[in-house]
């Protein structure tokens, strides 16, 4: 007789659908499934219509608590399947590895239901057009939610008996989500108005009028560390000497840094905060957050000189090396929120665990870190910090550099405890576009620093994109064991071209430029809408979709618009190309109404709208020991910053004519493309820009 588990694990794997060819892990979780799943693709789509079957979608991603919730209750459940597999096609789709395909269906649970999330579930005709949706349902009817099974069979009946109605709804939210990319765009904008500095502050009062005074960030909880609105406040500081949007952005910054979002012990961030206080963090940790937060530290270091953040540097690149690191020098994508089915397990203690791992120390740590008897959250705790940890030494008499050596002992004794518990799964797939982001924060992260070892990785890093990420002038989205696949999407380009702006930036390596300018007129050739001069998010080629979509707003990531609105205007600067420019202008300018009065979802915009206002300030560094020298220009804070080094006479960029002098290496300090004198030496050239 077997017992309960081996009887759980025959149950699990007596089925097998047509997800069990893919490489996604968040598919391969429902590859044994009773439900018939199938992989977006014309397989699917042709039988629903050959079957004459509504199509249920159903959109997740593997480090998504609520979609494990949701398949355990019903996509396992033997006679939920039955129903499923009767009536309709079921197509699963993971929503990264798919996010053109996520994009258009959350829009329309969005219209017809005023929320969305995951994991999303969507109903479409057969010829993949929305007409029914929503998020989690659960198994028996519960708080004011439909049950599951009433769902598909209500959906079912209206489908084959309501077809008109159904078919009318279809159409009309097909038709939303073709015109929702026009949202916020004035179209009729065809001179470029000016840029004036109220315009800037009003964006500041207004991101401002959103922050939490007392526990930092933005809004009421859940709260997201929205990074971009941390990064304008910066500049408008450097700018403005705004103190009031310095205060909030580092106050934003620490308060995560001390709180639960923050892994105290293994560093890295979690996805979101569901209190104000930072505490209870949602404990998925994604690669795309944690690159931001890199970046987001990166610049606070560079503007302030607190080594707490270049500490805190240090943690997140441990973290991501440790545990989102392949050995291709890729970046996978993300750390599940549970382990053994429970949220957050791996990374919460009794009091209990403490007192028997640290013994001699259990008391100060337990006061420190706010660690009770019964649990500062449902019944177990959250290492997080009330108050920053030098404070805490001074007000108990620990002499700082003592406090520090018992806390890194305590430390790693509780990470060596937390390594031999079952981990959370990691959604090691590869994603052109996160990894693009976190090529930029390693360049960022050695900017700010000068750790070689930052700059090696962001060098390998992009090596293995450029290798095993792309097919001749094509790039593909995603990659797992050795397979690349699915056609790049605009984010992907536009992180990409700005890694590689960086990249040169931080080596000195002009083939990045020459690459970054290259992809960008592919982008402009292959993704851009002429009337507007915004980007659909799709290639020209994709067929697959009902729509093509133009993203605008400024998410958990930049908006691929965005993005390339920065890239067009970086690179017309350096080749002098006033097409671009007049480009990246009108694009901002079309969302200048939307930018300035919703300044925190579309934050990207923000600052590029700043950029335009203020212009570029250009640093070029010419002569035999420019590389030697670029490291401590690099460390400065450089907002609205060009940097080009050249050991050689170049003559093919603009800024470059003329700068070389051989035996010195001089330094160029300009505005728009106007240079001072240059002056020799890099501490002269501080001494310059500061005074």
């Amino acid at each position: 007789m077997c017992n309960q588990f081996e009887f759980h694990l025959f149950h699990h794997t007596m089925h097998t659908n047509k997800l069990i060819k893919e490489t996604s892990p968040y598919l391969l979780q429902h590859a044994h499934n009773p439900v018939d799943w199938y992989p977006w693709g014309e397989e699917a789509l042709q039988r629903a219509k050959t079957e004459h079957k509504p199509i249920l979608v159903s959109i997740g991603y593997a480090a998504c608590h609520w979609c494990h919730v949701m398949e355990k209750e019903s996509f396992e459940d033997e006679a939920t399947a039955k129903i499923m597999n009767q009536y309709f096609i079921n197509i699963k789709i993971d929503r990264e590895e798919r996010p053109d395909l996520d994009h258009i269906y959350m829009d329309a649970v969005q219209a017809m239901t005023g929320g969305g999330g995951w994991p999303l579930n969507v109903f479409l005709t057969p010829e993949g057009k929305p007409f029914f949706g929503g998020t989690y349902f659960p198994p028996i009817e519960a708080h004011n939610r439909k049950s599951w099974k009433d769902i598909l069979f209500s959906v079912n009946k209206a489908f084959h008996e309501k077809k008109e109605q159904v078919d009318q709804q279809a159409n009309s939210l097909t038709e939303h989500i073709r015109s929702s990319g026009h949202f916020g765009i004035n179209s009729e904008t065809s001179v470029i108005p000016d840029w004036s500095e109220a315009d800037l502050q009003m964006i500041t009062y207004n991101i401002l009028q959103q922050g939490d005074q007392e526990w930092g960030g933005f809004g009421k909880a859940p709260k997201f560390p929205q990074t971009f609105s941390i990064l304008y406040l910066f500049r408008q500081y450097h700018f403005d000497k705004d103190r009031k949007a310095l205060d909030q952005a580092l106050l934003s910054l620490d308060k995560m840094i001390q709180g639960g979002i923050y892994d105290q012990l293994g560093g890295g961030f979690a996805r979101y905060s569901t209190d104000n206080k930072w505490l209870a963090p949602h404990f998925e940790k994604m690669l795309y957050d944690n690159a931001l937060l890199i970046s987001v530290l990166s610049e606070a270091y560079q503007l302030t000189g607190f080594e707490k953040y270049a500490v805190k540097i240090e943690e997140c690149y441990g973290f991501i090396t440790r545990e989102l690191m392949s050995t291709e020098m890729a970046f996978y994508s993300a750390l599940d929120a549970d382990s053994e089915g429970v949220e957050g397990k791996f990374y919460t203690w009794s009091k209990q665990e403490i007192t028997q791992l640290i013994p001699d120390d259990a008391s100060w740590f337990c006061e420190l870190y706010d660690i009770r008897e019964e649990g500062n959250w449902e019944e177990t705790n959250i290492l997080w910090l009330k108050q920053p940890a030098e404070q805490f030494a001074a007000e108990n008499g620990i002499e700082p550099k003592v406090f520090e050596s018992r806390l890194k002992k305590c430390q790693d004794i509780l990470m060596l405890a937390r390594s031999q518990r079952i981990r959370p799964q990691t959604d090691d797939k590869v994603l052109l576009g996160w990894n693009s982001l976190m090529n930029i924060a390693l360049s960022q992260a050695f900017a700010a620093t000068g750790k070689e070892k930052y700059r090696a990785l962001a060098i390998q890093n992009m090596n293995f994109l450029e290798t095993s990420m792309r097919e001749g002038t094509d790039w593909k989205h995603t990659y797992k064991e050795g397979r690349a696949k699915i056609p790049a999407f605009l984010d992907d380009y536009a992180g990409l071209i700005k890694a590689m702006i960086l990249l040169q930036e931080i080596t000195g390596n002009s083939s990045y430029l020459e690459k970054a300018k290259l992809l960008t007129a592919y982008v402009c050739n292959n993704f851009q809408e002429p009337e507007t001069g915004y980007f659909y998010y799709t290639h020209t080629e994709q067929q697959d979709i009902i729509v093509r979509k133009k993203e605008v707003y400024d998410g958990a990531t930049a908006s691929g618009n965005a993005m390339m609105a920065y890239n067009l205007l970086y690179l017309a600067q350096v080749y002098d190309l006033q097409e671009w420019r007049l480009q990246a202008e009108k694009m901002v300018s079309g969302l200048k109404d939307v930018v300035i009065k919703y300044p925190n979802s579309f934050a990207v915009w923000a600052d590029v709208l700043q950029l335009i206002a203020r212009g570029f300030t250009e640093t070029v560094i010419a002569g035999d020991d420019a590389l030697a020298q670029l490291t401590e220009v690099l460390k400065t804070y450089r907002a609205n910053g060009i940097l080009l080094a050249i050991t050689t006479e170049r003559s093919d960029l603009p800024l470059l004519r003329n700068k070389y002098k051989s035996g010195k290496t001089l330094f160029y300090s300009c505005r728009n493309s106007v240079c001072t004198e240059p002056v020799e030496g890099s501490e002269k050239f501080l001494q310059f820009c500061n005074s």
